[in-house]
């Protein structure tokens, strides 16, 4: 269904009953990338949201409306209007930074807290800087060379590597997905919302009393040190490194990643 929040229409899938667990995509995602798990998630109401400029939910042009404030407020006021009452939230990589930036806004809001290879942000401004260069490039190469062109690129980035490894089955049906994306939608995405661009929420972490479960891959290194860092901070929470995957745990090792879900689910 299309629900209109603060002038955009956001798509939001609805499956079951029960525990309400939100689940929010990563950069070049979009509800989609949850649909494998609905099976395994029978024992809750499952609520998938296309994130701006992903999936459904409309492409703005002004760059600024994708800022992690302006999601942090849509993801409010949504949940408001769908009534999900204290939700499990859940986010993976961009998705992840999200669900964070939201669980420390609105810490009343929100039962638990899932973390798939995520970030709090970058604490130094000459970090934010570089970064907000890089993503201003990636932008611009999606504006002039397309979105199969950008990726091709996407896909070759080492962040990505271990994925080269799956069937070709599943490569398939990821590169599929980021291939459904507009230009508008994913370079601005890239301007508002990239880690450069959003506002580090470290010092807001030690505050954050909700239960907590953080989850990377073993062979996504730079994330397991940022989960490491969190753990130490966060005053309720769970680290899980797994075996065999890289950033997109998810989709390395499903079956694994839906039983930590389910099992922290119903802790």
């Amino acid at each position: 269904m299309m629900v209109k929040i603060r002038g955009i229409s956001y798509s939001v899938e609805t499956y079951g009953e029960g525990r309400p667990l939100v689940l929010l995509h990563g950069f070049t995602g979009s509800a989609e990338t949850w649909h494998p798990f609905l099976e395994m998630f029978q024992s809750c109401q499952v609520i998938l949201i296309d994130l701006i400029g992903h999936g459904r939910t409309d492409s703005p042009a002004d760059y600024r409306r994708y800022s992690m404030e302006e999601t942090v407020l849509d993801l409010h006021a949504l949940f408001k209007e769908l009534e999900l009452d204290k939700p499990v939230l859940a986010g993976y990589s961009m998705g992840g930074r999200a669900a964070l930036s939201y669980a420390v806004r609105y810490p009343e809001t929100v039962s638990k807290l899932i973390l798939e290879s995520c970030t709090p942000g970058l604490l130094s401004s000459e970090e934010r800087k570089t970064r907000q260069q890089s993503d201003k490039k990636l932008a611009e190469m999606i504006s002039e060379k397309g979105i199969p062109h950008f990726v091709q690129h996407w896909e070759e980035i080492p962040l990505f590597a271990s994925q080269k490894e799956l069937p070709e089955a599943i490569q398939n049906r990821e590169r599929s997905k980021r291939l459904e994306n507009n230009a508008a939608g994913l370079s601005n995405s890239l301007l508002g919302m990239g880690t450069g661009s959003q506002t580090p929420v470290w010092t807001s972490l030690s505050s954050l009393h909700i239960p907590v479960l953080l989850i990377c891959g073993e062979r996504d290194e730079k994330f397991c040190r940022l989960a490491e860092e969190m753990k130490g901070l966060l005053p309720l929470s769970t680290y899980i490194k797994m075996k065999d995957a890289g950033h997109a745990v998810h989709v390395e090792q499903p079956q694994i990643f839906g039983k930590i879900v389910n099992e922290f689910m119903n802790k």
